[in-house]
């Protein structure tokens, strides 16, 4: 019978707080770091464009190949 995943337990079932808490803070910080380098690309984007003599005429979306989301 397999276990139903509850990110707050561990592999054999019982909660375990300090490594919930831990790795929560990891993919947080790992996501503020992401989303720093989408708004650096967007700039540098926009900048090329700009010196290009054009102007973006509607949203960039940029699909991240390793976890699939999606940043508008």
């Amino acid at each position: 019978m397999a276990l139903d995943r509850n990110p707050k337990h561990n592999g054999e079932g019982y909660p375990d707080p300090t490594a919930y808490n831990a790795i929560k803070t990891v993919r947080k910080q790992e996501t503020l770091e992401r989303e720093r380098d989408i708004g650096r690309l967007m700039e540098h984007i926009k900048w090329i464009t700009d010196l290009a003599g054009f102007e973006l005429g509607s949203r960039i979306v940029f699909k991240d190949k390793k976890t699939g989301r999606i940043y508008k």
